[in-house]
């Protein structure tokens, strides 16, 4: 059962990168196009002229390439969810399957993609320090690693103290727990500021807006889709009070 997952929630993944397709050209093309007007504009103003052409031209990365990654990035988490759904799913309380793949899915959206990107938001393509794209990147994924971390603990601390002060009271402890690590690691961690002042603020918060939507709908669909065949093979018909059994035990 937990392949079949697994291979649902794949094809799962694939269908929320083609539909997450059309939310990117639509909503992040615009910011895309307009930073590498912008770095171009600058390049002739130095008196670098127009530069070399790039290896892929901007139709194959519009096209091709942004469809190719997403489809790859889907896939990637449709995946992974479907495996800490199996794992979670009669672990999180009297909820339904469909439900439990929501909450996996918002947890997961919460702890991947909101808190690091809210640490170090993205940044549009051509804006930024190629020097200092590698340390970015490590702070990036110690971020990434530190939220799942305590995402991982704060659910734990739901369970645990739920007998004592009740699901609810539960879950806003740990949250307010998981608030106040990420408050910690924010202040641990570095500042980094690679976006020029002469950087238009207005196409810099459309990228990272529409970076947050497509995430967004990706992970929504992924949700959903998750949710639906979940809980349609969680309460097959079958003899007397059969369910398919779909948590690692």
């Amino acid at each position: 059962m937990i392949g079949k997952l697994l291979m649902r929630g794949l094809i799962i993944g694939l269908l929320a990168g083609i539909l997450a397709f059309p939310v990117a050209r639509i909503f992040g093309g615009p910011p895309v196009e307009s930073a590498i007007a912008i770095e171009e504009q600058n390049s002739v103003a130095a008196g670098g002229g127009h530069g070399e052409a790039p290896l892929v031209s901007r139709d194959v990365q519009r096209t091709l390439g942004l469809g190719s990654g997403l489809l790859g990035y889907g896939a990637g988490i449709g995946g992974i969810l479907a495996l800490v759904l199996a794992f979670a799913n009669g672990r999180l309380g009297a909820i339904s399957p469909r439900a439990a793949a929501a909450t996996v899915a918002g947890l997961g959206f919460v702890s991947v993609v909101l808190v690091p990107g809210l640490i170090y938001p993205a940044n549009p393509p051509a804006v930024g320090d190629p020097e200092t794209i590698s340390y970015r990147s490590q702070l990036f994924g110690l971020t990434l690693l530190l939220s799942i971390a305590a995402m991982v603990v704060a659910v734990w601390l739901a369970r645990r103290f739920a007998g004592s002060f009740g699901s609810w009271n539960a879950a806003i402890i740990a949250a307010l727990g998981y608030l106040a690590f990420v408050g910690i690691v924010r202040l641990a961690l570095p500042y980094i500021n690679e976006v020029p002042d002469t950087f238009p603020a207005t196409v810099l918060w459309q990228f990272r807006i529409a970076s947050l939507l497509i995430q967004g709908a990706l992970w929504t669909v992924i949700a959903i889709g998750l949710g639906v065949f979940t809980e349609r093979e969680f309460l097959r018909p079958g003899p007397g009070p059969q369910r398919a059994n779909l948590a690692l035990r």
